[in-house]
Order: structure tokens, then sequence, then C-alpha cells
């Protein structure tokens, strides 16, 4: 923060705020810091100065602070000035429409998407998938519908529609749909095998969470934390804990991602003396602790 604020004023010195890439620059700057009353205030100062991107950075500011209100104060602000949004500022601001509150406004955005044509813009498409997928059960219907529309649909596509769907309870429909990703050959990445891995967790099937495993193996993501954290609890669930320790072996273990769920493995497994024996481990080799590892550990003390 200090440093964004130095850079700030050597800038101001050389009257170069109202110059649009440094303005935009200072916005983001000072929201990556967390300092949104500063960035706010950035932009007040750029009246008749902004551009597009100067609007989209605030607009970020916000929703990335959960501050989604503000963030639609910001987009009824352009809609108001009649600026010409791009399809940045409209996935944006849809994929804050996630409240059940918030579902007229995110119907109307749906509506404007097509009034201005941008429905095949596949940026868009996915937010709107992921908006209906957020909200609640009752659309994953509408969700499906744009899904089948996207063309051509890409990584960011499938795993916002695997995602949902299993959210949603609806994890068979999640797998058949990865068995189409894997028969189509389309690339897949981390995130796409830890939602797979957690539909198989929900159904326990075992067999088909091995098939994933070679696949996750030969993709050569076993490592990755979020990827082995739901191995973990696949092979748990399935009630097969030395494969689930395996998993966490393989891991690169440098967060608490794959130590908290091995610590719940072994105590939903009856096994809280090794579980809480894990959690002194953790603390041994500095592993930063989060709420969730708290709540495992109190979980294997359930379970001695």
């Amino acid at each position: 923060y200090d440093l964004t604020r130095q850079l700030h004023g050597k800038i101001m010195k050389r009257g170069l705020e109202h110059e649009n890439t440094v303005l935009n620059a200072t916005i983001t700057g000072y929201s990556e810091c967390g300092c949104i009353e500063d960035a706010k205030r950035v932009f007040d100062s750029s009246d008749g100065c902004r551009d597009l991107v100067t609007w989209n950075s605030m607009l970020a500011a916000y929703l990335e602070h959960n501050l989604e209100e503000y963030g639609f104060n910001i987009f009824l602000e352009m809609v108001k000035q009649r600026l010409e949004m791009d399809a940045y500022t409209l996935s944006s601001v849809i994929s804050a429409c996630f409240e059940d509150t918030q579902q007229i406004l995110g119907k109307s955005l749906h509506a404007l998407v097509i009034k201005k044509g941008l429905d095949e813009v596949t940026q868009i498409s996915n937010a709107l998938v992921s908006m209906y997928l957020k909200s609640n059960s009752r659309n994953v219907e509408d969700a499906l519908k744009i899904f089948e529309r996207i063309n051509p649909k890409d990584l960011v596509s499938w795993n916002t529609i695997l995602t949902g769907l299993s959210q949603n309870g609806l994890s068979e429909n999640a797998l058949r749909l990865f068995q189409n990703i894997h028969l189509d050959h389309l690339v897949t990445d981390q995130y796409t095998f830890a939602v797979v891995l957690r539909s198989c967790s929900d159904l326990a099937t075992l067999q088909l969470g091995r098939q994933i495993h070679v696949l996750v193996v030969k993709s050569g993501f076993e490592g990755n934390e979020y990827v082995a954290s739901a191995l973990i609890f696949m092979y748990s669930k399935c009630g097969i804990i030395e494969d689930a320790w395996e998993s966490f072996e393989s891991s690169h273990k440098e967060t608490s991602v794959t130590w908290n769920s091995i610590m719940f493995s072994y105590a939903q497994h009856g096994q809280g003396k090794f579980a809480l024996d894990l959690f002194y481990l953790m603390t041994e080799r500095r592993i930063k602790l989060d709420h969730v590892t708290f709540v495992a550990a109190l979980t294997a003390c359930s379970h001695i």
C-alpha cells in the first residue's frame, strides 16, 4: 500500500494522473491493496477523462471485494450515461448476480445481452450459466440451455457447468458431461479434475474415481493441492483410507488444503488420534493453519 501511495504521489507531481493508462492502473493498484476508498477517490477525481477501462476497473474493484451493491450502482451509472459496454463489463456484473434478491437484475441483464446481440459471446454466456447455476436449482434448465448454445465452448464453459451441476446435487449429470469432454479429447485442467472427483465422492463411485485418477496422473496434476484434496475425499468416501493417504503423500503439502482433507478423512474413519498427530505435524512444519484446520482438529477430538 505504501509503495502504491508513493507511486501515486510521483504520478501527480508529473501531472500524469489523468492519463488513461496511468489512471486505470492506479485504480487497480489501490484495489489490489484492499484500499477501495482510495480507488474510489481516484475514480471520482477523473471525471471528464474516463474511458471504458476506467469504469470497468472501478466495477471490478467493487465486485472483487464483495461490494456488489456499489458495483451495481457503478453499472447503473454506466447505463445512465449510455456508455458502450464490452464483454468484460457485462460478464463481470452478471457474475455478481447470484443472490435470490438479484434474480430480477440478472434476468434483465440477460435480456440486455440478447438485445445487444452479445448472447453468442462465450465470455458472457459463461457468466450467464454461472449466474443461473449459483442462484438456485430451479434455474438449472436455463443454465443448460445457454450452455448447449455456447459455440465455441472454452475450458471455462465446461468447468462452470460441471461445478454448477455438482453443487446442485446433479453429480451424475456432471460425470456424464465429463465423459463428453474426455471423448472429444478436449483440454482439461486442475479445476475440471477437482470437480469431477468431488462428483465421484458424492456418488461414492470408486471405479470411475480410479479411472479419473489415472487421467490425473497422465495429465501431471497429481501434485496439485485441489486435485489431491479431491482424490483424498473420493477415496475416503469410498472407504479406502490407504489410497487417500497415498494421494496425500503424492501432493506438494505446501498449504493447509490437503492437510485438512486428510485430517477429516482419518477422523471420519475413527482414527482421531492419527488425525491429531497430523495437526501437530502441521504446526511443526509451519504450515499456515486456517479455520478449516481447526474444525478438522475438533472433529478428530470427537473421534478419539
